[in-house]
């Protein structure tokens, strides 16, 4: 875990709105990365900055217990034009903490850090908390996800 300074960048991509509670964003979450890959959103994606996929959970109704937006996306240079069926949002400057998850994604490497982070004592700020994945990502090889959780 680090502390770090992030400034503000843009992403575009596709969202869906969701809950931890009765395990719904464990279907809800899987059915947009399917939806981002079979629909080949990142090509899709105008004026990206480079080949990483992010995912970006924000407008949290109250913590990690309520309703949250997730946006898998592209981070852009402008938020000029956006594709339809897709948003764009700017993430604001924020102090975080950096998680790392390695391993295969395959063995739910990146819901097993979220485990750890929600049973720490991290003061959060649930503005704006995301996960980044190389643009190469494989759910069998060995992988590393920085995840940034937005601090007071």
């Amino acid at each position: 875990m680090n502390k770090t300074q992030i400034d503000s960048f843009n992403i575009v991509g596709i969202k869906t709105r969701t809950t931890n509670a009765d395990m719904q964003a464990a279907k809800d979450i899987p059915a947009l990365w399917q939806k981002f890959m079979e629909d080949n959103i990142a090509n899709k994606v105008e004026n990206k900055l480079n080949n990483k996929v992010y995912a970006i959970y924000t407008n949290y109704e109250s913590d990690y217990t309520g309703a949250y937006d997730i946006i898998i996306g592209c981070e852009v240079d402008i938020l000029g034009e956006i594709p339809e069926n897709m948003i764009g949002i700017q993430i604001p400057d924020c102090n975080y903490e950096m998680f790392s998850a390695k391993g295969k994604l395959k063995d739910n490497i990146v819901y097993n850090k979220w485990m750890e982070i929600w049973n720490s004592a991290i003061d959060r700020k649930y503005k704006a908390d995301f996960e980044i994945y190389s643009g190469d990502t494989n759910e069998a090889d060995d992988t590393e996800v920085k995840i940034y959780i937005s601090t007071n």
